[in-house]
Protein backbone atom coordinates (compact mmCIF):
# COMPACT_ATOMS: atom_id res chain seq x y z
CA UNK A 1 0.00 0.00 0.00
CA UNK A 2 3.06 2.38 0.43
CA UNK A 3 4.19 2.15 -3.23
CA UNK A 4 -0.14 1.86 -4.19
CA UNK A 5 -2.01 4.47 -1.70
CA UNK A 6 -5.46 5.06 -2.67
CA UNK A 7 -6.65 8.05 -4.01
CA UNK A 8 -8.37 8.98 -0.17
CA UNK A 9 -4.83 8.56 0.97
CA UNK A 10 -3.04 10.47 -1.30
CA UNK A 11 -5.33 13.16 -0.36
CA UNK A 12 -5.48 13.05 3.07
CA UNK A 13 -1.51 12.45 3.44
CA UNK A 14 -1.22 15.53 1.71
CA UNK A 15 -3.24 17.40 4.49
CA UNK A 16 -1.52 15.90 7.19
CA UNK A 17 1.62 15.22 6.34
CA UNK A 18 4.58 17.45 7.75
CA UNK A 19 2.46 18.21 10.88
CA UNK A 20 0.21 20.47 8.82
CA UNK A 21 -2.79 19.48 10.60
CA UNK A 22 -2.96 21.48 13.54
CA UNK A 23 0.75 20.73 14.68
CA UNK A 24 0.43 16.73 14.62
CA UNK A 25 2.77 14.36 13.58
CA UNK A 26 1.07 11.79 11.31
CA UNK A 27 2.35 8.37 9.89
CA UNK A 28 1.22 6.74 7.12
CA UNK A 29 0.88 2.60 6.74
CA UNK A 30 2.24 2.14 10.19
CA UNK A 31 2.14 -1.82 10.96
CA UNK A 32 0.76 -2.14 14.65
CA UNK A 33 0.54 -5.63 15.94
CA UNK A 34 -0.86 -7.80 13.47
CA UNK A 35 -2.45 -4.94 11.52
CA UNK A 36 -1.89 -1.70 9.07
CA UNK A 37 -2.67 2.13 10.04
CA UNK A 38 -3.63 3.99 6.92
CA UNK A 39 -2.70 7.02 9.54
CA UNK A 40 -0.97 7.01 13.00
CA UNK A 41 -0.77 9.98 15.20
CA UNK A 42 1.19 8.07 18.24
CA UNK A 43 1.41 11.17 20.28
CA UNK A 44 -2.89 11.71 20.39
CA UNK A 45 -2.44 7.28 20.07
CA UNK A 46 -4.99 7.88 17.23
CA UNK A 47 -5.67 5.96 13.86
CA UNK A 48 -7.60 7.09 10.99
CA UNK A 49 -8.89 4.99 8.79
CA UNK A 50 -10.38 5.01 5.00
CA UNK A 51 -12.59 2.71 3.85
CA UNK A 52 -13.46 2.00 0.33
CA UNK A 53 -17.21 0.53 -0.78
CA UNK A 54 -15.79 -3.32 -0.10
CA UNK A 55 -14.80 -3.16 2.91
CA UNK A 56 -15.37 -6.32 5.67
CA UNK A 57 -17.10 -4.56 8.79
CA UNK A 58 -16.90 -7.77 10.81
CA UNK A 59 -13.21 -7.70 10.24
CA UNK A 60 -13.25 -3.96 11.16
CA UNK A 61 -15.24 -4.56 14.79
CA UNK A 62 -12.34 -7.19 15.40
CA UNK A 63 -8.96 -5.24 14.36
CA UNK A 64 -10.58 -1.69 16.00
CA UNK A 65 -11.38 -3.74 19.45
CA UNK A 66 -7.85 -4.96 19.02
CA UNK A 67 -6.27 -1.71 18.64
CA UNK A 68 -8.84 0.02 21.37
CA UNK A 69 -7.79 -2.83 23.52
CA UNK A 70 -3.91 -1.22 22.75
CA UNK A 71 -4.81 2.27 23.93
CA UNK A 72 -5.55 3.57 20.61
CA UNK A 73 -8.48 5.77 19.44
CA UNK A 74 -9.52 4.62 15.73
CA UNK A 75 -11.12 7.01 13.40
CA UNK A 76 -13.01 5.45 10.52
CA UNK A 77 -14.18 8.10 7.47
CA UNK A 78 -15.61 6.41 4.19
CA UNK A 79 -13.61 8.01 1.13
CA UNK A 80 -16.39 9.52 -0.25
CA UNK A 81 -16.38 12.01 2.93
CA UNK A 82 -13.04 13.23 2.00
CA UNK A 83 -14.53 14.76 -1.37
CA UNK A 84 -17.90 15.62 -0.08
CA UNK A 85 -17.11 17.14 3.27
CA UNK A 86 -13.13 17.54 3.39
CA UNK A 87 -13.32 20.11 6.46
CA UNK A 88 -15.67 17.85 9.11
CA UNK A 89 -13.03 15.25 7.97
CA UNK A 90 -10.23 17.07 9.02
CA UNK A 91 -11.97 19.03 11.74
CA UNK A 92 -13.00 15.70 13.58
CA UNK A 93 -9.66 14.27 13.58
CA UNK A 94 -7.97 17.64 14.99
CA UNK A 95 -10.70 17.88 17.67
CA UNK A 96 -10.15 13.88 18.53
CA UNK A 97 -6.87 14.18 18.73
CA UNK A 98 -6.58 16.98 20.92
CA UNK A 99 -8.74 15.01 23.44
Amino acid sequence: MRQEPTFAERVMWDRLRNRKLAGLKFRRQVPIGPYIADFLCKEAKLIVEFDGPNHDEAYDLTRDGWLRAQGYRVLRFANNDLGNRMGWVLETIRATAER
